[in-house]
C-alpha cells in the first residue's frame, strides 16, 4: 500500500478550510499535518474535516497563535503533546499511524519552531533567542529519546530554510532570520540527532532551487520567486527506503486568500 502525508502550514485552519477542501479533493492524501491553526481545541473545525473523510483527528491548539494538529483516514493512537521551553505554546503533536494491519506503525511529530523575530540577535531578540533554545530542545530530546531507532516521521514548519539552494539569494539571506549560519548549524544538529533523512531532498538535489514559502509581500510571488523552504519531510533511515516520492504543492500560493506557504506531500510505499 501507498500512505501520503502532507504538511502544510495552514495560517488559520478556519480562515483557510476552504483550501483544505479544495487540497483534500485534488490530492487526497491519507494524513494531514497542519501548522499555526491559530484556534482552541473547542474551535477546531472538527466536523469539516469529518466531512472531507478524515475522522481521526488530534489536536495542539491555543488561542489565536501557533497550533498544531494531525487529520488522518486511518487511526491515530498515542498522541501525545510535549512543550519547549518551559513555555505554553501549542507547537508539537505526535501520534502513531499505522499503514495496516501486517506493517509496523510509524510515529508522526508535527512541529511548528519559532519563527524567532527579524533581528537575528539572542541578545537583543527574545524571539529569537527562545528559537535557538527550541532548536537545542528538540536536537537534545530526539537524541535521548532514540525517536528515530525505529520507524519515525518529522513534519512542519521548521522555519529555517538551511541550504543555499533553499533560498532565493544565499548572499541576500545570510544576514535574515531563517538563514543565518548559527539556525543553519542548530537544524543540522537535530538533523543528525536522529539521524534523520530529509525526504525532499531525496527527490531535489541539493545544488537545485527548492521552495515552499512565499512572502505576501511579493507583488507577484510567482513572478519574482523568491522563496524559502522552510517547510520539511524527515525520515528515519529505516523508513528512506520506502519514499515513493514528493510534491510541493506551488500552485496552492495562488489560490484565494492563501497561506503563505504551499503544502508538501510525500509517499511512502509498503
Amino acid at each position: 500500500m501507498r500512505l501520503t502525508i502532507a504538511t502544510w502550514n495552514i495560517n488559520s485552519v478556519r480562515l483557510r478550510i476552504n483550501l483544505v477542501a479544495r487540497f483534500v479533493e485534488e490530492w487526497a492524501p491519507d494524513v494531514i499535518c497542519l501548522q499555526e491553526t491559530k484556534c482552541r481545541d473547542s474551535e477546531f473545525p472538527l466536523s469539516s474535516f469529518h466531512k472531507l473523510g478524515y475522522p481521526h483527528v488530534a489536536i495542539n491548539g491555543q488561542k489565536g497563535y501557533h497550533g498544531v494538529a494531525i487529520a488522518s483516514k486511518l487511526p491515530l493512537t498515542g498522541i501525545d503533546r510535549r512543550g519547549f521551553c518551559e513555555k505554553g505554546d501549542a507547537r508539537h503533536l505526535a501520534a502513531t499511524v499505522t499503514p495496516d494491519a501486517a506493517r509496523a506503525p510509524v510515529r508522526l511529530h508535527n512541529f511548528y519552531v519559532p519563527a524567532g523575530g527579524d533581528e537575528p540577535d539572542p541578545l537583543i531578540n527574545p524571539k529569537f533567542a527562545h528559537k535557538l533554545a527550541f532548536l537545542d530542545e528538540m536536537a537534545a530530546w530526539m537524541g535521548a529519546e532514540t525517536l528515530a531507532a525505529s520507524d519515525a516521521i518529522v513534519v512542519g514548519d521548521l522555519n529555517i530554510a538551511p541550504l543555499e539552494a533553499d533560498v532565493w539569494s544565499h548572499k541576500a539571506l545570510l544576514s535574515v532570520v531563517s538563514h543565518t549560519p548559527i539556525e543553519v548549524e542548530k537544524l543540522g544538529l537535530v538533523l543528525a540527532s536522529g539521524p534523520w533523512v530529509d525526504a525532499m531532498r531525496r527527490y531535489v538535489p541539493a545544488e537545485e532551487k527548492l521552495y515552499t514559502w512565499w512572502s505576501y509581500r511579493a507583488r507577484d510571488w510567482a513572478l519574482s520567486n523568491r522563496g524559502r523552504r522552510l517547510d520539511h519531510v524527515w525520515v528515519s533511515e529505516s523508513l528512506a527506503p520506502r519514499l515513493g516520492g514528493m510534491q510541493v504543492v506551488a500552485e496552492s500560493r495562488g489560490w484565494e486568500r492563501p497561506s503563505d506557504h504551499a503544502p508538501v506531500l510525500v509517499h511512502l510505499d509498503f
